[in-house]
């Protein structure tokens, strides 16, 4: 099942009442376990950090994603080794660095994050946020509304999964002029995310403070926090934010957009990153 995102399966169609057999093409769902290797005064030391609910695929981009964002590892630079454990596709072995010691407490969880959730398994809210390193960053983004307005239609356009099953959600990078730069589908919003912000990690490429972020589905805390953590100043989301992404937002200096359909938008925080 290795990187398999759609399965085919048999299904009944009711229509008017009416039965048929027919087939569906449905996304794959699989628990991917991230463990960590990394060095101590005694020895190596082997830990599991979290099972993630995901759609196979970009899971070294998942799994450096997922460290970056929870506040784990600081850099690419603290990564030695990211590799599938040989025997098993669904696990995930990050090695880091002799000396670079990861931040474990912003790691109290279950061992278990579903894929609609973020946060889920954390065990006190003392943990809940994370302090991006680029909090300070000068804000250089500005953006003409109309460059916004065919984000939604472009990465529709682009999401080979959800058009093949309609069940699938995805981030997206955007340059300021509405150019889409690269993307990222999972059954999960937040490991999407994850995903891209991973693929920037190993790449060298943040923080992300010149590009727009584009969101398939709502904008909750969890998404805006992974965001700061990459340096994104402006987010849009096709669906709503609630009402702690929008403090969030507005404590970050994160420019935030909802309900970016067509030629409309609500703006949330950060309006004078938008020139109307």
């Amino acid at each position: 099942m290795k990187n398999v995102k759609v399965e085919n399966i048999n299904i009944k169609r009711v229509t008017n009442g009416k039965v048929t057999e027919t087939s569906d093409l449905v996304a794959v769902e699989e628990p991917m376990e991230i463990l960590l290797t990394y060095s101590t005064a005694s020895g190596y030391m082997q830990k599991n950090i979290a099972v993630i609910m995901r759609t196979p695929g970009n899971d070294i981009e998942l799994a450096a994603g997922f460290l970056f964002t929870e506040g784990i590892i600081q850099s690419k630079e603290a990564i030695e080794e990211i590799k599938h454990v040989a025997t098993d596709d669904n696990r995930v072995m990050v090695i880091l660095k002799e000396n670079v010691i990861p931040v474990l407490n912003n790691a109290e969880r279950n061992f278990y994050s579903t894929s609609s959730c973020g946060i889920c398994g954390k065990s006190s809210i003392d943990v809940i946020r994370t302090t991006s390193l680029y909090q300070n960053e000068p804000v250089v983004i500005s953006v003409y509304a109309s460059s916004l307005y065919q984000l939604q239609d472009m990465l529709i356009s682009q999401q080979e999964t959800f058009n093949n099953t309609g069940g699938i959600h995805a981030s997206a990078l955007f340059s300021t002029d509405g150019e889409l730069i690269m993307l990222r589908e999972d059954v999960g919003r937040h490991n999407a995310l994850d995903k891209l912000i991973g693929v920037c990690l190993i790449n060298k490429n943040l923080p992300l403070s010149n590009h727009i972020l584009l969101l398939s589905g709502r904008a909750s805390f969890e998404l805006i926090q992974k965001a700061s953590m990459a340096g994104i100043q402006l987010v849009a989301a096709v669906g709503a934010p609630s009402s702690l992404a929008v403090e969030v937002a507005r404590e970050t200096g994160i420019t935030l957009i909802g309900f970016l359909r067509n030629e409309r938008f609500n703006i949330y925080t950060g309006e004078q990153r938008i020139i109307l």
